[in-house]
C-alpha cells in the first residue's frame, strides 16, 4: 500500500486525485497530459509544424512542471486516510451521540462536524449527522449527505439504514423534532460487532 501510494508522486497532481479526489489535483494531472501529448507529438509525429528550438522548449516547460509539481506534492503528502477511530475521534462520537438521543441538535451537530474534520471516512458519524439533519427537517441537506455517504466505502455497511432514511425523507410526513411528538425513538447507530451488513435494523433507545 505504501508503494503504491508513492508511485503517485510520479505524476503531476494524481497524490490528491487518487488520494483525496481533489479537483485541483484533476485539473493538475489533465492539465500535464496535455502539455506530455503535445510535446511528444511535435517532436516525433508532426514535426514540420514547429521548429526544433520550439520543441526543446516545450520538453523543458513540460520537465519544470513536473519537477515543481513533484517537489510541492513531497512536502505536502497526503496522509493516510485514518482506519478505524482514534480515542479521540471515538469521544467524539460518544459525546454526539449523547447529544442526539438528549435531543441537543445543535451540539449533536457541531460535534458530529467536528468528528468528521479529523475522521473524514467515518461512515457511522456521516450516518447519525445525516439523520439529524432530517429529524431538524433540514431535507435537502440529509439528502445530500445520504447519497454521498451510499456511493462511498464507508457507507457499505450501511445502505439497508440509508435506504431507509432515504424512504424516510420521501415521505409526506413531517419529521418528529420534539420529545414526545408522535412517540419518536432515538436511533442509535452502531456497526455489528460480527461484521454484518447494515441491513442489519439498528438498535433503538427510548
Amino acid at each position: 500500500m505504501i508503494t503504491t501510494r508513492s508511485l503517485t508522486l510520479l505524476w503531476p497532481g494524481l497524490p490528491w486525485l487518487w488520494l483525496r479526489g481533489s479537483v485541483a489535483g484533476l485539473l493538475l494531472a489533465f492539465a500535464f497530459a496535455i502539455a506530455l501529448d503535445v510535446a511528444i507529438v511535435l517532436t516525433w509525429v508532426w514535426t514540420e509544424l514547429v521548429g526544433r528550438e520550439f520543441a526543446l522548449g516545450l520538453w523543458a516547460a513540460t520537465a519544470g512542471v513536473w519537477v515543481v509539481a513533484t517537489l510541492s506534492a513531497v512536502t505536502t503528502f497526503p496522509a493516510p486516510l485514518p482506519i478505524g477511530r482514534s480515542a479521540a475521534a471515538e469521544a467524539l462520537f460518544v459525546a454526539a451521540r449523547d447529544a442526539y438521543l438528549g435531543r441537543d441538535w445543535l451540539a449533536a451537530e457541531t460535534k458530529l462536524r467536528g468528528l468528521l474534520v479529523v475522521a473524514p471516512t467515518d461512515g457511522e458519524a456521516q450516518l447519525l449527522l445525516a439523520t439529524l439533519l432530517r429529524r431538524v427537517g433540514r431535507r435537502a441537506e440529509s439528502r445530500t449527505a445520504l447519497e454521498k455517504l451510499s456511493r462511498s466505502d464507508a457507507g457499505r455497511p450501511w445502505l439497508g439504514v440509508i435506504r431507509r432514511e432515504l424512504s424516510r425523507l420521501e415521505s409526506t410526513l413531517p419529521a418528529p423534532t420534539a420529545e414526545g411528538e408522535g412517540g419518536a425513538e432515538a436511533v442509535v447507530l452502531r456497526l455489528p460487532a460480527d461484521g454484518s451488513s447494515g441491513d442489519t435494523a439498528p438498535r433503538r433507545a427510548a
